[in-house]
């Protein structure tokens, strides 16, 4: 919950920073401090000083820097390619995403067992450093919005506004927040506690917990590689709606796995929402990209960012009070059950008829606006 409450604090204020900042110094920034963050729970538990209470703080802290940086990034990407290539820039980046959700669980087990969990976080914080060097080569200039001699610095309050009302008021954004950020709570209610089910009642040993992530985020693999394809094939809006469906209907995998043996039914249903999540969020996001002006990326990004990132801390307390009054399994079949209804937004609306990506908006210029 903490690490992604920064998400309903900062979201707004961090999308005026990033439209009125370079985003490149933003991105290497939040990596740097979020490597000096996570290099600090080794140091402490090396001095014998680490406490329950500093790992929380610490996870609020890197949750703030995580803020900038998934606002900066995403509103980053239109400067650095041409309108046409959004889907395969989303996809490429989406792909090496869900190659590192392979790589990550699988290695960790490992990581633990050879040099204990704090020195397997140094791993962690080296490759935040990783991503700033690779950033740093980044070369393509950046231009800052210019003020006009004498016009007055810009309120923080009218920007977040205005970057807001773009959200809510497009007919195409609208539903997409709707349905995303119900998703979000949804599935948090049963990721919150499936790691308790899993070792609690299925009794899976912490191998075969790292098996189903490892071979259940092949899925993800699979649906950044078919993202532009579906896209040609049945145009945005479709791709949009038919993955979301896979995704919602892939919760069900939790509470209808047996007891017995779990794994095929868990690996199963892990591989379809990572497909259906990764073609859902290459298709979306380049939508969103491509609609918006430049100016309002940053805004644009923030507020999609507060709304639909807003209800993961929210599910998640759901899941654990749910879990706690009622069962694990009742949690579990809680989230499934809300997720199947979660494509109705972007399903029921004229999302669904979108073929290829719009043309974006063609601002007036100040004097005529």
């Amino acid at each position: 919950m903490l690490g992604f409450l920064p998400f309903i604090l900062f979201a707004l204020p961090a999308g005026v920073w990033v439209d009125r900042l370079r985003r490149r110094p933003i991105l290497i920034a939040g990596d740097l401090a979020r490597a000096v963050l996570l290099v600090s729970i080794p140091l402490l538990w090396a001095f014998g000083a680490l406490r329950m209470w500093q790992l929380l703080v610490l996870q609020f802290a890197i949750g703030i820097f995580t803020v900038f940086f998934d606002v900066a990034y995403q509103s980053y990407l239109p400067s650095l390619v041409d309108r046409g290539e959004l889907i395969d820039g989303n996809s490429k980046l989406q792909l090496t995403v869900s190659v590192a959700q392979v790589a990550g669980p699988s290695a960790s087990g490992g990581l633990i067992a050879t040099i204990t969990a704090p020195y397997a976080i140094v791993l962690d914080a080296a490759s935040f450093v990783i991503s700033a060097l690779f950033m740093l080569r980044i070369r393509k200039p950046e231009t800052v919005p210019a003020r006009a001699e004498g016009e007055p610095k810009p309120k923080m309050w009218p920007e977040v506004k205005e970057g807001l009302r773009w959200v809510v008021g497009h007919r195409w954004l609208r539903p997409i927040a709707a349905s995303t950020g119900s998703s979000n709570f949804f599935t948090m209610i049963s990721f919150s506690i499936a790691l308790l089910y899993f070792t609690r009642s299925l009794h899976l040993s912490a191998v075969e917990v790292g098996v189903v992530f490892g071979l259940g985020s092949l899925g993800s693999i699979a649906g950044a590689l078919a993202a532009n394809r579906m896209q040609r094939t049945i145009g945005v809006g479709r791709t949009i709606v038919v993955a979301m469906m896979l995704a919602s209907m892939a919760m069900l995998a939790y509470p209808l796995a047996p007891r017995a043996f779990p794994l095929p039914v868990l690996i199963a249903g892990q591989a379809v929402f990572g497909f259906g999540g990764v073609a859902y969020n290459i298709a979306q996001v380049s939508l969103r990209q491509a609609i918006t002006p430049e100016r309002l990326q940053g805004r644009m990004n923030a507020a999609m960012r507060w709304i639909v990132w807003g209800t993961i801390p929210l599910g998640t307390v759901a899941g654990g009070s749910i879990a706690t009054a009622y069962g694990l399994r009742a949690a579990l079949w809680v989230g499934a059950i809300g997720s199947l209804f979660t494509f109705l937004p972007v399903a029921l609306t004229s999302v669904r008829s979108i073929g290829e990506l719009p043309e974006p908006v063609t601002e007036p210029a100040t004097a005529d606006a």
